[in-house]
């Protein structure tokens, strides 16, 4: 609880972003600061959460227009343990080709708790220099951003 509060108070747009690391589908650790040089959207959500998979198209199509102008999508599920095969349907059935990890703690999971996410979906748009730029980017939102940072 201590955390998420302290992550209230310094997780905001023009704080730094933390960096952490989780494995990805295949084991393999990735860390935020592998992308320094680019624009990572960090996007928190869960297999069981309706909004985020509402939100996933919308997602993937951002990153098909903007991934080769620099950005890349970080997902970082809130399933657990139990929920692994569900993430990783979900990954396939939602077509996203984004660079997916969990720790499969829940809500626990350690990157949620350093970025005091305590709702889902919840994204961070971090610039190539590690500083958040945006926060809560969704819908036509995050496509209005995208286009500010990269142009049409």
């Amino acid at each position: 609880m201590e955390a998420r509060f302290l992550a209230e108070r310094s997780i905001k747009i023009g704080s730094k972003a933390p960096d952490f690391s989780q494995p990805d589908t295949k084991g393999k650790m990735v860390k935020v600061s592998d992308f320094k040089g680019k624009y990572v959207l960090i996007d928190f959500w869960a297999t069981w959460c309706s909004p985020c998979r509402a939100e996933n198209p919308n997602l993937v199509k951002a990153y098909h227009k903007y991934k080769n102008k620099g950005l890349e999508v970080l997902a970082v599920s809130l399933d657990d343990t139990k929920g692994k095969n569900a993430w990783l349907k979900a990954i396939e059935d939602d077509g996203m080709p984004l660079i997916q990890v969990a720790d499969l703690k829940g809500w626990s999971n350690d990157a949620a708790v350093l970025y005091g996410v305590r709702a889902v979906p919840q994204n961070y748009l971090v610039d190539p220099q590690g500083t958040i730029v945006a926060i809560n980017l969704k819908g036509d939102n995050l496509h209005t951003e995208l286009a500010k940072v990269f142009g049409n």
